[in-house]
């Protein structure tokens, strides 16, 4: 086998849907998903600390891309619009033509408790980031918590949404459609605040 494997890094995250689909995650062993991928166990620990890795190797580039997103989103944005235009920006270029990939990934992840507690770890941690960056634009504590939050609710929401329509819907549509629901929500009353 050569040195040098083209696209090793796809081949594995492939090779590993294919078995947790066929197989569960659990029963997969990192030894069967790199001689899916037609590389090695060596290979596959040069780009993957373990199995799970390969479902939550974009985390990092999502939550920069939401980030900046909310950084460089106008000056004067509500907080909540502001995560919206981050959320929004970040997932027009992450998820366009991944919907099977991304349908399976959350397969594998609603089978398995083990991934559902690192993925709620992963959207914490954006969750934190993104009341940071507010913070940095002048947004108090207390709000910046509450839009961050909220904004990370919106998102899950939005992919739910996006994976549950067709194959070819945006998911940049789904997450402008459910902010505004949000915005819809948090600004309906009770039957009883509107005299009914």
């Amino acid at each position: 086998m050569s040195r040098w494997e083209p696209n090793a890094r796809g081949r594995l995250e492939q090779a590993a849907l294919e078995l947790y689909m066929e197989r569960g995650f659990e029963q997969t062993t990192v030894a069967e998903i790199a001689e899916r991928a037609g590389l090695t166990k060596r290979t596959f620990f040069r780009h993957y600390a373990d199995k799970r890795d390969v479902l939550f190797d974009g985390a990092g580039a999502l939550q920069a891309l939401v980030v900046d997103g909310i950084a460089d989103a106008p000056a004067g944005l509500a907080a909540i619009s502001a995560v919206a235009a981050g959320i929004g920006t970040a997932t027009a270029t992450t998820f366009e033509d991944r919907h099977e990939e991304a349908g399976k990934r959350q397969a594998v992840i609603d089978a398995t408790p083990e991934l559902q507690e690192r993925e709620l770890v992963k959207l914490a941690t954006l969750a934190t980031a993104v009341a940071r960056t507010l913070r940095g634009r002048g947004v108090d504590a207390p709000t910046a918590d509450l839009a961050a939050e909220a904004g990370i609710a919106a998102f899950k929401v939005a992919f739910g949404r996006w994976l549950a329509g067709p194959p070819d819907g945006r998911m940049a549509e789904a997450v402008r459609e459910t902010f505004e629901d949000l915005g819809h929500v948090a600004s309906a009353r009770a039957p009883e605040e509107r005299g009914a």
